[in-house]
C-alpha cells in the first residue's frame, strides 16, 4: 500500500537562496522510492533556476508563509488531491536521508488516522536539535518520536485527506502559529499528529526572532489563534498564560511594545471563522501532554 502512495513537495521561495534551495531539490530528488514531485512557489520573487521536471509558480506579491504554502496545495489539484502526501520543506533545509519519503509513505499506510508527521530538525554541521523545535512540552530528548499536538512549518509531511476535511493553512497570518491552527483544526476532526526523530530535515540554528516583524505577528496570531479554536471558556486562560509566559523572559523594551500592539491588534481585527473544537478534544490534548491553555 505505502509503494501507491503518491508524495509531493511544496517548497516557498524569496528567490535569495538559490544554492540551497538547489541543495534540497537534489535531495528531494534522490529519495527512495517512486520519485517526489515538486513544486516551488515563488513568494513575490521570480524562482530562481531549478532542475527540469520541477514544477514552479511565481506569484506577484507575498502571501506569506501560509498563503505561499496554500499556492503550492492548489498546484496538486483543490486541496492538493492529485497526490496522497505533500512534504513542506524549508527552501534553506536539506533532507537528511534518502528513506525519508518512503518512511511517510509507510507511517501513513500503517496508520489510517495518522494525518500529520513532523520532522526533526538538526543543525547540519553540529546535529543539535534546538529545544523548540521539538513540538511538545518536555522537549529534552529530541530523539524521542512521540505523539504530539502541533508540528514544525517547514518540516513536515501531510496526508492531502486532511485538508480535504479541515482546509488549508490560514492565509491572513503571513507567518507565525498558522501550523498549530491546522494542528488544532486536525486533531478536532480525529486525525493524529506525529513527530518523528528519524525523518531529519537539516536547517541552519537560527533564532524566529531574527523577523522583524516577530513580536507583533506571534502576540496577534495568538489571539486569532485562541478566537478561531479555543472554546469561549478557555480564551482567556490561554492568552492570559501566554502574556505571563512573555513576560517572565524579560523581552527589550521594543519586542515588549510590539507584542503587546500585536495583541490588542489581534482582538481589534477579524480572525476568520470561529469554530470552537469540542471538549473532547480538549481532553485528548491534554492525554497528548500539551491542554490547550499552554
Amino acid at each position: 500500500m505505502s509503494a501507491r502512495m503518491k508524495v509531493g513537495a511544496v517548497i516557498i521561495t524569496m528567490g535569495n537562496r538559490p544554492d540551497e534551495l538547489r541543495a534540497l531539490l537534489d535531495s528531494v530528488a534522490k529519495q527512495d522510492g517512486d520519485p517526489v514531485e515538486v513544486v516551488v512557489v515563488g513568494n513575490g520573487s521570480p524562482v530562481p533556476e531549478v532542475p527540469e521536471g520541477v514544477r514552479t509558480v511565481e506569484l506577484p506579491e507575498n502571501l506569506g508563509i501560509p498563503g505561499g504554502r496554500n499556492v503550492g496545495i492548489e498546484a496538486f489539484g483543490p486541496g492538493g488531491r492529485d497526490v496522497d502526501v505533500l512534504l513542506f520543506l524549508d527552501d534553506d533545509g536539506l533532507l537528511a536521508h534518502h528513506d525519508t519519503a518512503e518512511l511517510c509513505r509507510e507511517a501513513f499506510a500503517a496508520d489510517p488516522r495518522l494525518g500529520i508527521i513532523s520532522f526533526r530538525i538538526a543543525d547540519p554541521e553540529t546535529g543539535v536539535t534546538q529545544r523548540r523545535h521539538v513540538p511538545r512540552l518536555r522537549a529534552s530528548d529530541p530523539m524521542r518520536s512521540s505523539r504530539v499536538t502541533t508540528f514544525l512549518g517547514g518540516a513536515n509531511a501531510v496526508r492531502t485527506r486532511v485538508f480535504a476535511e479541515v482546509g488549508g493553512l490560514p492565509d491572513a497570518f503571513f507567518y507565525a502559529h498558522e501550523e498549530t491552527d491546522l494542528a488544532w483544526r486536525a486533531l478536532d476532526a480525529g486525525w493524529m499528529i506525529d513527530y518523528r526523530s528519524d525523518m531529519v530535515l537539516y536547517h541552519p540554528t537560527t533564532a524566529p526572532s531574527r523577523h522583524a516583524v516577530y513580536h507583533r505577528m506571534v502576540a496577534r496570531n495568538r489571539v486569532w489563534l485562541a478566537r478561531r479554536n479555543l472554546p469561549a471558556l478557555l480564551v482567556p486562560v490561554y492568552l492570559g498564560v501566554w502574556m505571563l509566559l512573555t513576560l517572565l523572559r524579560r523581552p527589550s523594551r521594543p519586542a515588549l511594545k510590539a507584542w503587546f500592539g500585536g495583541f490588542r491588534e489581534g482582538w481589534a481585527t477579524p480572525c476568520g471563522p470561529r469554530r470552537p473544537m469540542r471538549w473532547r478534544t480538549v481532553w485528548r490534548l491534554t492525554r497528548l501532554g500539551r491542554p490547550p491553555v499552554i
